[in-house]
């Protein structure tokens, strides 16, 4: 089973990690060594909503954000993956473009972030795990607000 690791979103303090040590590579931030552990990426994604505009923080005020190890197994052959490692976050519940008054919500909105992918694909790729975990955890909000994924590529392309 998936370790899961729930991110308080309080509006008035974001997080008990703020921006300190936002930025610097891992290595320095764990001098001990060893991979990034559940309580590391819980503070860089605390940096990232931090960051995020307080008139858009409060438009995810109820998405619990979680950690887990990867995707389950029903998620992965839903969305066709080849592999559990093809996916670094995941956004689960209903838009705000889809949100009316008369709504019955049967669940929670949830973002999810993949310890495993996310850590695979730093090792790869080069990039800070700070930039993996922001560019990740901004597109899954994305999706809360409604944006497809060809949505962001087009926004990401104009800027």
């Amino acid at each position: 089973m998936a370790l899961l690791r729930s991110i308080a979103l309080d509006m008035g303090d974001l997080g008990p990690f703020g921006k300190a040590g936002y930025g610097r590579p891992m290595a320095q931030q764990r001098p001990t060594g060893g991979p990034p552990t559940e309580a590391d990426l819980e503070r860089i994604a605390n940096a990232v909503l931090a960051e995020i505009p307080k008139a858009l923080l409060v438009k995810v005020r109820g998405v619990a954000i979680l950690i887990a190890d990867f995707p389950d197994e029903a998620t992965v052959d839903e969305m066709g993956l080849e592999s559990p490692y093809d996916l670094l976050g995941l956004y689960q519940g209903v838009s705000l473009d889809q949100q009316g008054v008369g709504t019955v919500r049967d669940d929670l909105d949830r973002i999810f972030l993949f310890r495993g992918p996310l850590l695979n694909y730093w090792c790869e790729t080069g990039e800070t795990l700070e930039a993996i975990v922001r560019n990740t955890l901004i597109h899954e909000i994305g999706h809360h607000f409604g944006l497809s994924d060809d949505d962001m590529a087009r926004l990401e392309e104009e800027a």
